[in-house]
């Protein structure tokens, strides 16, 4: 009897681990597993994120065929509000389901989000807008994709610094050994903002390029707010600036259009620089108004992410998909984009 007894335990054992690696790894009877995907944006319209949902939505038909699964992803506008948003992840915790992927509104506000998820039991991840550390490290099933804001910064930085040592005239219109610039920021407290900010300048002052800032201000990475700003700066310094730091390439456009209504010619318009390597940016890049970008990745952002999701709801350990950094941060990369290298950016 204790032999059968044994046999009965091993054999049930065997089929639950069965069960469980073909979960998400085949189909069934009833057809293929399905692994629910709710997406929480802090903004749909927001030209980078919108690039990502739609790499989001490439790579799940690809995990789907590549697992033999069923992926339903439901993305949500929070439209910049974060209580929106929480309701948004509160009714993806109440459907059951599997992964929940937030794009945070308030990067200061996600110990709420992530207590819910552990509640339900429910993996979170989040992207492109780095929660505080501290609230990351609540649960070990809170997860971060993105990129280094500072190396952005240094990228960027790096553009106008080359631009500085090969043709010091051509930037330096007024001819007096100094960069005068403006900068357009992202919104108040956002990491990437404030990193950018710091790292773009600062890359030029270590490598001995003086600088003058002659006016900054937020315009929220919008492209309207960013040419009504612009529209001021041109109005009291005129061909004073000779650079413009957009913290994203929105703000960067909204600076050209500003430029190009003041009737300025493409000779005549400053050094401008952007963040992201959007399509309309590359545009622009090809135009010759946008003088260079940093590439933020946004395919290599949703590929993580969906990659990430799929192992999670399928229990596999994250690592065998994805490389962590301290368990939590998936880093990515970002690229300089000039007019050297711009046709290895552009899509096929």
């Amino acid at each position: 009897m204790e032999y059968r007894a044994w046999r009965r335990r091993t054999a049930g054992l065997l089929l639950l681990a069965l069960l469980l690696l073909a979960g998400c790894s085949g189909s069934s009877r009833e057809g293929p597993v399905t692994v629910r995907i709710g997406v929480a944006l802090y903004q749909q319209d927001d030209t980078f994120i919108s690039t990502v949902v739609q790499h989001l939505e490439q790579f799940a038909r690809e995990e789907e065929q590549a697992r033999d699964i069923k992926l339903n992803l439901n993305v949500a506008d929070g439209r910049g509000s974060q209580s929106a948003q929480n309701e948004q992840v509160d009714r993806f915790l109440s459907q059951g389901y599997d992964v929940i992927c937030v794009n945070i509104v308030d990067r200061t506000a996600a110990a709420v989000i992530i207590d819910k998820a552990q509640a339900a039991g429910v993996p979170v991840l989040f992207f492109n807008r780095e929660p505080v550390e501290e609230d990351l490290a609540r649960w070990n099933g809170a997860y971060y994709v993105g990129s280094d804001g500072a190396q952005s910064g240094q990228l960027q930085g790096g553009i106008v610094l080359d631009a500085w040592r090969a043709d010091p005239a051509g930037l330096d219109r007024s001819g007096d050994g100094v960069l005068q610039y403006v900068m357009l920021e992202g919104e108040p407290g956002h990491q990437d903002a404030l990193l950018r900010t710091e790292y773009s300048v600062k890359t030029l002052t270590q490598a001995g390029v003086a600088t003058e800032k002659l006016a900054n201000d937020t315009a929220n990475w919008q492209r309207g707010q960013a040419a009504a700003r612009m529209q001021l700066w041109l109005e009291e310094f005129g061909g004073q600036i000779e650079a413009v730091f957009a913290n994203n390439d929105d703000m960067a456009l909204g600076a050209i259009d500003a430029c190009l209504d003041a009737g300025l010619t493409a000779e005549e318009l400053p050094f401008i620089v952007g963040v992201d390597a959007t399509p309309p940016a590359l545009d622009a890049m090809e135009e010759g108004a946008l003088k260079g970008t940093v590439q933020n990745d946004a395919a290599g952002q949703a590929r993580a992410l969906v990659e990430l999701a799929c192992a999670l709801a399928c229990g596999e350990k994250p690592e065998g998909v994805v490389e962590l950094t301290d368990g939590k941060y998936v880093w990515l990369s970002y690229a300089t984009v000039t007019q050297d290298n711009l046709a290895d950016f552009r899509s096929p």
